[in-house]
């Protein structure tokens, strides 16, 4: 038996194959012409995942496993029974030696029934265990349509009839409520399929990702890239029925933060966490991280970025940490500028000893920026920068990376999808060059 459960949505879309003879909450019963024909396509060189794909049963539905597992018994039944196999019953003619159910008598139907209704209860109280409590001492019992639904996955699996009232009773709910339920199903059943055609879709999304996309990134992918409108609210709740959670880093406790108060002496902190900008080319924010990639080996990142759209408008890669890769850095700063420099232009940084040297001092003043710094240890001064980092580190594989070259194509290519492809929440749901673009003409 499969540990693969499946609700009543799901058991109404199976039931709807012409494939599928039966199905229960944990197992799904195939017809003996779809048997014959997978055995048949499967000889022809077809694998077991196509030749179920294309009767419509998706691996989502049923489980990866699932194909690879049937084709295997079917293909045993073939070689011993041939295609007759398929067709009789051959239950109860083995060595467990379990009668064939139409042998059975009423009274031992009966005997089933009840030692199904007593499971049923078992059922129950083990859910209640399970659901754990609210309060101490105050037990979380299920709620009335859960109890529903497990009556009606008894009386289906096991063919019971008559016994409605009874279960109901059990389980302490109402019959009409029990029949009020049901009578819901089809609208149910439509909703069901519905969520899951956009789960579908947004799976899609979340593996492109490598599940590390939320319901913010979720909902700008959606909109921008299929056309697709849909509620942030309908988003959390299908990520959380599937259990599609966002793989995000966590953050570190930065133990010094408490005693990192006092100002820099060299350079004042002029941007003092005014992280919210309007105007472009006006604010840059730098930085250097680390990136580790394959035999131990250590490359540095230098990056500035334009607080007002986010863009990434410099960078560079080193295999040292000498001042020339902030000189690097900022010369393709002033490349980029053109020669456009806003008159209120602001440089900040934290207080690194790149940052504070008089050379690169000197330079700033030349290109007309005013140098401003973080407090000393003090890393929140510089968040967006920092958050930059996270997500780059968080989002690409550099750690693979064979040598420095490749390296430097990988942190390329990620900063230009980042400027022109990834849509965040606070920009409108543009992306940096975009907004960029909507701050220009407004």
């Amino acid at each position: 038996m499969s540990k693969r459960i499946f609700n009543e949505s799901q058991q109404r879309i199976l039931e709807r194959n012409e494939a599928v003879q039966a199905v229960t909450d944990r197992s799904i019963s195939f017809t003996p012409e779809f048997k014959i024909k997978a055995v048949n396509e499967y000889k022809q060189g077809k694998s077991p995942s196509d030749i179920f794909i294309n009767q419509g049963l998706t691996l989502d539905l049923i489980g990866p496993k699932k194909p690879k597992e049937c084709l295997s018994r079917w293909r045993s039944t073939y070689a011993v029974y041939g295609e007759e196999g398929f067709y009789i019953e051959r239950r109860g003619k083995g060595s467990t030696g379990r009668p064939p159910v139409k042998n059975q008598s009423a009274e031992k139907r009966l005997e089933k029934a009840e030692a199904r209704i007593k499971y049923l209860e078992a059922e129950l109280e083990l859910f209640k265990k399970a659901r754990g409590t609210r309060k101490a001492g105050e037990e979380e019992t299920l709620k009335p349509y859960e109890k529903y639904q497990l009556i009606n996955e008894i009386i289906r699996k096991y063919n019971l009839q008559y016994m409605t009232a009874y279960l109901c009773t059990v389980t302490e709910v109402s019959r009409s409520g029990y029949y009020a339920w049901l009578k819901q199903s089809d609208n149910r059943s439509v909703k069901e399929e519905s969520d899951f055609l956009d789960y579908l879709l947004l799976k899609q999304i979340y593996d492109a990702k490598r599940g590390k996309a939320g319901y913010r990134v979720l909902r700008m992918i959606l909109e921008n890239d299929y056309g697709v409108i849909m509620n942030p609210k309908k988003i959390r709740r299908l990520t959380n029925k599937f259990g599609m959670s966002a793989k995000i880093r966590r953050m570190n406790p930065y133990r010094k933060l408490a005693k990192a108060t006092q100002e820099h002496r060299t350079v004042s902190n002029h941007l003092n966490r005014e992280f919210k900008q309007e105007e472009p080319q006006k604010v840059f924010l730098t930085d250097i991280t680390y990136l580790h990639y394959r035999n131990g080996q250590t490359a540095y990142l230098s990056c500035v970025k334009d607080l007002a759209t986010r863009e990434i408008v410099s960078f560079d890669l080193s295999r040292s940490l000498s001042m020339e890769i902030v000189y690097r850095t900022l010369a393709r700063l002033k490349e980029s500028l053109n020669g456009n420099i806003h008159p209120e232009a602001i440089l900040h940084s934290d207080q690194g000893f790149h940052y504070t040297h008089p050379e690169y001092r000197n330079r700033v003043r030349k290109m007309e920026l005013t140098q401003s710094m973080s407090r000393k240890g003090n890393c929140l001064d510089n968040a967006p920068m920092e958050s930059f980092f996270g997500h780059l580190k968080d989002e690409l594989d550099y750690r693979q990376a064979e040598d420095f070259e490749t390296l430097y194509k990988l942190v390329a290519e990620y900063i230009e999808e980042y400027n022109t492809q990834r849509y965040q929440w606070d920009l409108k749901k543009m992306t940096p060059v975009q907004y960029r673009s909507h701050l220009l003409a407004a």
